[in-house]
């Protein structure tokens, strides 16, 4: 596939109009009809219902567009490492650390990660589980070199990508009267008095004020650094937890119910790097989650 053709497919779908893609790319709006009719034919089928409101793709066609963005995103990455290249800057000896905090970003997580090994088969990849302390520490320590965490983080010499946006919910025992909303959920009020697990002294604020919902004070008497301490405490009626809405299908556990928190703002996870790294594989996995994220974002906040 021309990655030309693509990049027009992909601008008309965004835009929806021939005419503001063509602009957005400096082309001319022929040249996107085009690139985009070739690719058509190449395919044997429309990619874009071209009615007479706006240009929207095909069933095909919305097929396309994920892999569009993919490839894309990759070779640009491609691009920038044969760059580096150029300029001599050498690849990190130890492959790409991935450090991972309780489940990630969800579906974009694993997506991510296989999708890089695609890209580079020859780049060893390493997972390194992360604990609620470790925000940005592990990027300082050079202890990974990406990090999905959560929830949004703002610090100097970190760099972020908001990967999904999802609604809270908190954990609470099968025991506990808050159990029987699960289905129809609760508000801040109702949960903002349960007695939260504690977490180290060292934990990052963002993370405390974000599994505290910023206004809890009450604490159990269990300590959490991770999903497992959270879910054995809750389980045994110990003590509360918090989370994003996808913690729910990546942690069942029996004897622990999670329930929604209808008014709290939503929360992100995001995927976090050193500011400027210039090491080509954390540039090129960082174009491939961004642009997978924007395929996998809706379906892993579900």
């Amino acid at each position: 596939m021309d990655l030309r053709r693509l990049s027009s497919f992909l601008a008309v779908v965004e835009e929806q109009h021939f005419g503001r893609a063509a602009a957005r790319l400096f082309l001319s709006p022929a040249a996107v009809t085009q690139h985009v009719q070739q690719l058509e034919r190449e395919f044997g089928t429309r990619l874009l219902d071209r009615g007479r409101g706006p240009v929207v793709p095909t069933v095909a066609g919305q097929r396309l567009v994920s892999h569009a963005r993919t490839l894309l995103a990759a070779a640009n990455a491609a691009a920038a490492d044969v760059a580096e290249a150029v300029r001599g800057r050498p690849s990190p000896g130890h492959g790409l650390r991935v450090g991972v905090m309780s489940h990630g970003s969800a579906e974009v997580t694993p997506a991510a990660v296989n999708a890089f090994r695609r890209a580079r088969p020859d780049v060893p990849v390493s997972l390194v589980q992360l604990n609620f302390t470790e925000h940005c520490s592990a990027l300082r320590e050079d202890r990974v070199d990406v990090a999905f965490v959560r929830p949004l983080v703002r610090a100097e010499g970190i760099e972020v990508d908001v990967l999904t946006t999802e609604q809270r919910i908190v954990a609470v025992s099968a025991r506990s009267p808050l159990a029987d909303a699960a289905r129809e959920g609760v508000r801040t009020a109702d949960i903002i008095n349960l007695p939260f697990l504690r977490l180290p002294a060292r934990t990052p604020r963002p993370f405390v004020d974000y599994l505290y919902f910023q206004e809890g004070e009450r604490r159990a008497p269990d300590c959490a650094l991770n999903p497992h301490d959270v879910l054995t405490s809750v389980a045994a009626g110990r003590g509360a937890g918090s989370g994003l809405k996808s913690f729910a299908r990546y942690y069942p556990w029996p004897g622990t119910v999670f329930v929604p928190v209808l008014d709290a703002p939503s929360a992100q996870s995001v995927l976090a790097t050193r500011a400027g790294d210039p090491h080509p594989e954390v540039r090129i996995f960082r174009a491939l989650t961004v642009a997978l994220a924007r395929e996998l974002g809706e379906y892993a906040a579900r």
